[in-house]
């Protein structure tokens, strides 16, 4: 069974991942635009319609790749004092009584929605040549069928963890500040952040130790 909630792990993550890229894809579009814009002057009418899908394609195909993180929001200062079955039991009810309607609602709507758009080739009326859209569409269900994937997975983990009483383990991916091993680069111990901290607190609550400010010692230099 671990090995199947893995897989969709990083199932979630390759898809994440994939899609990441579409920021590099923005932030070409734009500069190009920009450029066009100032020092052609030549201008592209459709490129802001097709800045605002690809956004909102991104936002949505990082959805089930956030969850498998545990990247969503949720209120840290209570359920992070909480005992793992009763962080486990909370998020169950979470996903049974929320999450799971929502998502296939999501996902029954978005099927619609982009069905509708390709039977009539949609296009966008907000400019003149606007660029078709039932391809950005056609991500509304893919994104809600990867997000319900990814939740019933974390379900399957609150029910292992409420038997366990530990949480199964999750694929790890890349930080924005990994602790751990930025210490190893600098060779910094626990310990040695614990004297530091120590230190800190007895200069400026005035302990023993502490040396008297550069402000307050007299010069008796002749």
């Amino acid at each position: 069974m671990q090995r199947i909630l893995l897989a969709v792990d990083r199932l979630s993550t390759a898809v994440g991942q994939a899609f990441a890229w579409l920021i590099v894809a923005i932030t070409g579009l734009v500069t190009w635009e920009v450029f066009s814009r100032k020092f052609l002057d030549a201008p592209h009418a459709w490129s802001f319609d097709a800045q605002i899908m690809m956004y909102g394609v991104l936002f949505m195909m990082a959805g089930a790749y956030t969850l498998a993180k545990s990247g969503h929001v949720r209120g840290d200062v209570l359920y992070g004092f909480f005992p793992p079955r009763v962080q486990a039991g909370l998020d169950l009810v979470l996903y049974v009584a929320f999450f799971v309607p929502g998502v296939l609602a999501m996902v029954y709507a978005g099927w619609t929605y982009a069905a509708e758009s390709f039977a009539i080739r949609e296009h966008s009326t907000v400019t003149v040549d606007g660029p078709p859209i039932y391809p950005f569409k056609a991500a509304i269900p893919m994104a809600g069928g990867l997000l319900l994937l990814q939740g019933l997975v974390e379900i399957v983990r609150c029910l292992a963890c409420l038997r366990a009483g530990e949480w199964p383990s999750r694929t790890q991916d890349v930080e924005e500040v990994d602790v751990d091993k930025l210490k190893e680069l600098v060779h910094v111990k626990d310990e040695d952040l614990a004297a530091l901290d120590a230190l800190v607190v007895r200069r400026e609550g005035g302990g023993p130790g502490t040396e008297p400010p550069e402000s307050g010692r007299k010069d008796t230099r002749p």
